[in-house]
């Protein structure tokens, strides 16, 4: 019998639905229930990408004699991170404080106060390489709460006392200038691996915020190192197998130093910010591969991840059905050479030595993730093009990894920045099209009439939980971007209104610090306020950023003021971590060059000399440049007040602080505005 999870939204809670565990999602219904039969609360959270967390649920979840024990002595509550970052943030940082490390599946017990007293990650059903089992876990919890209650709930009260008195970071009072960038940027050089591309050892993580940072360095400073590390990690890791060499996107993360066995699951939130990395390495370089990965990421989102509602699901399992009924990590995704012989009869030998593929295999049990280890140009291109096909089709017939189809409001942002600009530049209006599709999607369910968004929703469905700073900036981001690719300016309507909210709701007024959620949400036992980058921008960076070009396209001095005083924790920390700060570091390098604002005019943006100079526009390189485009003195966009027409024929003005240069008629003329250093 389905226990409480069968009511919920969630993919990954909704994994635990048969459960013989008495799951509840997290509510104060579940910590009432504990305070009631003074039980503790076994807390697990977990996504439903992540291997680990299958793993521990079908040893420890699907067990009756496991679930028969939690149920009479825990109240068990289920949540996925991916829909309560907050609730993973504020316990992830105990976890990490008391172990040294965290990780999903995260298991912490709290008291009915929600307070943690024990944690961990995954546990194995039985002792294994120095790990206790669940089982003597539960029962070691459950004997201190039964016979030293006491010593229990001082540990607690002394973890949270400690949460609380922690400073997140010294947030300082002025924007980063010159010399932070450039400390940041030698900071990076030291730990960049010139062999492989990348910072940093195995597990090698593709540094998406990082990249956009030194590609934003090198335009408006010139510093041809900067550019050097972001073309060749980008080669290495479109070269590796990291990246679908048949289907197109990338996998969380390599394994090891060289991006060639990845972690496969697909993350929505990887492909859009690498897909927008491509897009603008190919926007400064035009090189051949950058173009061809951008515009291959993109097709996999529109192809994969896309929704029936025009939103895009969260992620692909990296575990999927290896023919036998056994799910297996890589399993969709791995060849043998004798699968290529069956697939491609003479042309194997072709795709061995095209995709790397070896007899001893680079993956497990002599299977082989595909690469790109020689150049395109040794071989036959419509050979290559011809197995790349055939193989294609092959695997579509293969079990499939499992989809989570929860849209998230912050991922779908993130997503129609990227796809708005690899179309615009690609001439691809399908992207665009799938770009406002997933705005749209946005504005009707995401957005109440107080324009206050949910964090996610499934089959058109409005998820329970609120957006948290990520969703704000996230989503603000890519309605600014849709409003210069497509010059409707109802999406920079959008954006100010998501944005208002994080000034009232998401930032200390006496600091300018921002947290991670609204001062009306939820109150957890700390109120979460990371500033890093990790996977994807922070919240706090973000919100800089759309801050940012908000203030470039509308003059607002509070938007800007609070951007300014937003980056202030990049003049902190991106001296000292700019790894886990770039995309705070990609606006600051925006902060420094305006960043400058573009308005075009015309009698119509279809009219082939106006969209010649909004192509130009979009394709310039400066950094954060925002772009307005439209008929002279339109409403829709305050950067096209005042600005006529020259001469009667379409005109671009380049401008900072809304203070133009001379228009010009000619593309040209425009692109060395927006590209000279």
């Amino acid at each position: 019998m389905p226990n409480r999870l069968a009511h919920e939204t969630s993919p990954y809670l909704l994994q635990h639905a048969d459960n013989p565990v008495d799951w509840w999602p997290w509510s104060a219904e579940a910590f009432d229930e504990a305070r009631r039969t003074n039980r503790p609360v076994l807390l697990s959270v977990g996504y439903s990408s992540c291997h680990w967390c299958h793993v521990m649920a079908h040893e420890s979840f699907e067990d009756q004699a496991t679930a028969d024990y939690l149920n009479e002595h825990f109240v068990s509550v289920k949540v996925d991170r991916e829909e309560r970052p907050d609730v993973d943030a504020v316990y992830m940082e105990a976890v990490q404080a008391a172990t040294g490390q965290g990780g999903w599946p995260m298991t912490v017990f709290l008291t009915p106060d929600a307070e943690p007293f024990y944690f961990g990650t995954y546990f194995p059903p039985a002792p294994r390489h120095g790990m206790p089992s669940f089982r003597q876990v539960l029962e070691g919890v459950e004997q201190a709460w039964s016979t030293r209650r006491d010593e229990v709930d001082d540990v607690a009260g002394k973890i949270v006392r400690d949460l609380s008195q922690r400073e997140i970071v010294r947030h300082s009072a002025e924007a980063p200038g010159e010399q932070e960038l450039a400390q940041a940027l030698l900071g990076l050089t030291r730990e960049y691996d010139p062999q492989r591309g990348g910072f940093g050892g195995a597990p090698k993580f593709p540094p998406s915020m990082v990249l956009e940072f030194l590609l934003r360095h090198h335009a408006r400073t010139g510093a041809e190192g900067a550019l050097q590390m972001a073309q060749d990690t980008c080669e290495r890791m479109a070269r590796g197998g990291l990246y679908d060499q048949l289907g197109g996107g990338f996998a969380r993360y390599s394994v090891d130093r060289d991006w060639i066995v990845p972690h496969f699951e697909k993350m929505l939130y990887d492909n859009a910010l690498l897909c927008r990395v491509y897009a603008h390495l190919w926007r400064a370089t035009g090189s051949d591969l950058a173009r061809r990965v951008a515009l291959e990421t993109a097709d996999f989102m529109v192809r994969e991840l896309r929704t029936g509602e025009g939103g895009f699901a969260s992620a692909l399992d990296a575990d999927s059905d290896d023919g036998s009924g056994r799910h297996v990590e890589g399993a969709y995704y791995v060849w043998t050479p004798e699968q290529l012989q069956n697939a491609l009869g003479d042309d194997a030998g072709l795709a061995v030595q095209y995709f790397g593929v070896t007899d001893e295999g680079t993956f497990e049990h002599g299977r082989s993730v595909l690469q790109l280890p020689q150049t395109e140009g040794v071989f036959d291109a419509g050979k290559v093009a011809s197995v790349r096909s055939r193989l294609l089709a092959v695997r579509a017939g293969r079990p499939a990894p499992g989809r989570d189809d929860k849209v998230v409001a912050a991922w779908n942002g993130l997503a129609v920045a990227a796809l708005a600009e690899t179309g615009a530049y690609f001439d691809r209006p399908d992207l665009v099209e799938a770009a406002v599709g997933a705005a749209d999607l946005l504005v009707r369910v995401h957005l109440d009439e107080h324009a206050r968004l949910a964090r996610t929703s499934k089959d058109g469905r409005v998820g329970p939980n609120a957006g948290v700073l990520e969703d704000y900036a996230d989503v603000a981001e890519g309605f600014l971007a849709l409003a210069s690719v497509t010059g409707e300016g109802v999406w920079l309507d959008f954006a100010g209104l998501l944005l208002d909210h994080v000034l009232t709701r998401f930032a200390d007024p006496e600091t300018g610090a921002l947290y991670d959620t609204a001062s009306d949400a939820e109150q957890l036992i700390r109120r979460p306020q990371d500033p890093t980058d990790n996977a994807a921008p922070s919240g706090w960076t973000a919100a800089a950023g759309a801050l940012l070009s908000y203030a470039a396209h509308t003059g607002s001095e509070p938007h800007r003021t609070a951007a300014e005083r937003g980056l202030g924790v990049v003049k902190t920390l991106g001296p000292r971590v700019p790894r886990f700060i770039g995309w705070g570091l990609a606006v600051a390098e925006a902060l420094l060059d305006g960043p400058k604002e573009v308005a075009v005019v015309g009698p119509s943006l279809a009219e082939e000399r106006t969209a010649a100079l909004h192509r130009t526009a979009l394709l310039g390189t400066a950094p954060g440049a925002v772009v307005a485009a439209g008929t002279p003195d339109g409403d829709e966009f305050p950067l096209l007040a005042g600005r006529p027409l020259l001469a009667g024929e379409p005109a671009a003005y380049v401008c900072r602080n809304f203070t133009c240069d001379a228009p010009t008629a000619d593309p040209e003329r425009l692109r060395g505005a927006l590209n000279a250093r």
